[in-house]
């Protein structure tokens, strides 16, 4: 070996000799911090999601008229409660009056020429039974008389669809609710075919509360429960926030689910049912409502325990030793904003980091 050789390796040993001291200088420097930590149990856990939510009316039922006609009378003002049959509006009953008297005096004329026609039958008859006028002669008085007949029902129905006209003058309340707005004045003309209806009646006595959740967590409530009417039936009583951030009085019961998926956002309807005596709660109006979800014997950890970087969760375990170490764990997806629970990564026993884990540094000592 030459002299060269000799102090290349002499150097290169002096090297790793120093770094290796280096290294262990590190590690023996690297502070001792002190953290919560908390021993990771199974627990049972509500959680709750807040989702976008609009009100209605039990029925919101658009009030159209049946004829045309000039708007005579306005029964109603807007938001006022009405029961079902109470007259609403009335509409100039004038022409089916008179078409009214007309259809009936075309049936009392009918039914004139009905018995005109019976008795020639009957005459006609008898002749026949003597023999003093042929078949041809009796058939067509028998027909004279079922014409006459047949005019009588025409004429009959004529009267009950004039009778049905003029009723429909008397624009009546569906339901019973509270009327809306009312665009037409008296003094309009209306019909069935006007652009927008007389008005809204809302039965506003309960309300429809609709939101939407994803396809994946109403796939996940359907597995959790074997199926989706019984995952409907799991889901605890929800909360509606107003739009002024107040929580509503009542709380609402979730009674069905869209059997859609929207195509174009890959959401499911649902529809929760509120009781709304004090007539607090408005159709059209918007809020948020609050759905618990209940798990039982989960590992549950406060949210602070978790760090997420990028699309993984990380959570520190204390080892034996104290050296904190990292550790990739899958969450639920649904979280309260305080507690996190794990699906996998942990044990329970284990002892972790349970605030203040984005400052732990992996093998860091841990008091």
């Amino acid at each position: 070996m030459t002299k060269n050789t000799k102090f290349l390796v002499l150097a290169t040993l002096v090297s790793s000799t120093l770094l290796a001291s280096c290294g262990k200088k590190q590690q023996r420097t690297m502070p001792t911090a002190t953290f919560k930590t908390i021993k990771v149990e199974t627990q049972d856990v509500t959680l709750s999601n807040k989702y976008s939510a609009t009100i209605r009316g039990r029925q919101d039922i658009e009030v159209y008229p049946q004829v045309s006609g000039t708007l005579q009378q306005l029964c109603v003002t807007e938001g006022q409660h009405v029961s079902k049959g109470q007259t609403l509006f009335v509409i100039d009953q004038v022409p089916y009056k008179a078409a009214l008297n007309t259809a009936k005096a075309s049936l009392e004329a009918a039914k004139a020429q009905e018995a005109t026609a019976k008795l020639n039958y009957e005459s006609r008859k008898s002749l026949f039974e003597q023999k003093v006028i042929s078949d041809f002669d009796l058939q067509t008085a028998q027909n004279a008389f079922l014409t006459a007949k047949a005019q009588v029902a025409q004429a009959t129905a004529q009267v009950v669809n004039a009778q049905n006209s003029l009723s429909y003058t008397i624009v009546k309340s569906p339901a019973n609710g509270v009327v809306g707005t009312l665009p037409f004045r008296q003094g309009a003309l209306v019909g069935p075919t006007i652009p927008q209806p007389l008005t809204t009646v809302s039965d506003n006595s309960q309300m429809y509360v609709y939101f939407s959740i994803s396809e994946g967590q109403l796939l996940q409530l359907t597995r959790n429960n074997g199926s989706t009417k019984a995952a409907i039936e799991a889901i605890p009583a929800v909360q509606l926030i107003l739009v002024d951030g107040s929580q509503y009085e009542s709380a609402g019961k979730v009674e069905s689910a869209s059997g859609v998926v929207d195509t174009r956002t890959g959401s499911v309807q649902l529809r929760a049912v509120f009781d709304n005596a004090k007539g607090l709660l408005h159709s059209g109006s918007t809020g948020n409502v609050i759905v618990p979800t209940n798990y039982k014997n989960q590992i549950v950890v406060p949210t602070a325990a978790t760090v997420q970087l990028q699309d993984k969760y990380r959570v520190y375990v204390v080892n034996k030793e104290g050296i904190a170490e990292e550790r990739i764990v899958t969450l639920n997806p649904q979280s309260n904003g305080k507690q996190s629970i794990v699906t996998s990564g942990l044990k329970v026993g284990e002892e972790i980091v349970s605030e203040g884990a984005g400052m732990v540094k992996s093998g860091q000592k841990v008091k």
